[in-house]
């Protein structure tokens, strides 16, 4: 093993946060995609959470290191990887990207009982968390086109997933989550148009995506019928 490897999901938000970084440094890197509902053996042996992305470090004398979580793996390529820089140079910047970095887990921790849930009254609740997460980010973005103006960071890589998701549940039934928010649009349309972006999933994710919302019988699938 010569180059990086990156074991992946197909639908996986914290992969793509990674897998946007190495695009973006045009690192050369392996994309090994398993399947979650039934991990293979040799994943259960290297993975300490059961989770992915997973960061699989080539070291001399056919040895490697695993790296796990996203945001660490995403913190290793900047450190270690040349090419551009996806971290501000200023600390307490840095520091603050961190931490918007950090905001953006919080807000795919909501995302994943309003994709999931059955039940309509838990539906709102974390359409409206939603809203009240994402007024906060509204509140702290500039004048774009990304987060941090017209540099590409790390907490565009993290969100370009998050609103890849409503590219989608916004085909099935409008969230208006975004209604009020123009800043917000606009950098999510501004990601969606970056090849990183774009190329972090395959051409097949929107069908993935529902057929996850199906096996689920998730209740924005309802809303569609009612329209």
């Amino acid at each position: 093993m010569s180059r990086l490897t990156l074991v992946s999901h197909l639908l996986c938000p914290y992969v793509q946060r990674a897998a946007i970084a190495l695009l973006e440094k045009n690192v050369p890197f392996e994309r090994v995609v398993i399947d979650l509902s039934q991990k293979p053996d040799w994943f259960v042996a290297i993975s300490p959470l059961g989770k992915v992305p997973l960061l699989r470090v080539p070291l001399p004398g056919g040895k490697e290191t695993i790296l796990f979580e996203s945001n660490v793996i995403c913190e290793y390529l900047e450190e270690t990887q040349a090419g551009v820089r996806l971290h501000p140079e200023d600390p307490l910047a840095r520091a603050e990207h961190r931490a918007w970095m950090e905001f953006g887990s919080a807000i795919l921790a909501d995302l994943w009982g309003y994709e999931t849930t059955r039940d309509p009254d838990v539906f709102e609740q974390k359409r409206q968390a939603l809203i009240a997460k994402f007024e906060r980010v509204e509140s702290a973005l500039g004048e774009g086109p990304y987060f941090a103006g017209d540099r590409f960071s790390l907490v565009d890589a993290v969100f370009a997933p998050v609103f890849r998701y409503f590219d989608v549940f916004d085909e099935i039934a409008d969230s208006h989550i975004f209604d009020a928010m123009p800043k917000a649009r606009a950098w999510r349309q501004a990601l969606a148009e970056r090849p990183s972006v774009r190329n972090a999933v395959v051409p097949e994710y929107p069908k993935h995506l529902r057929e996850f919302l199906q096996k689920h019988d998730a209740h924005l699938l309802t809303l569609a019928a009612r329209a």
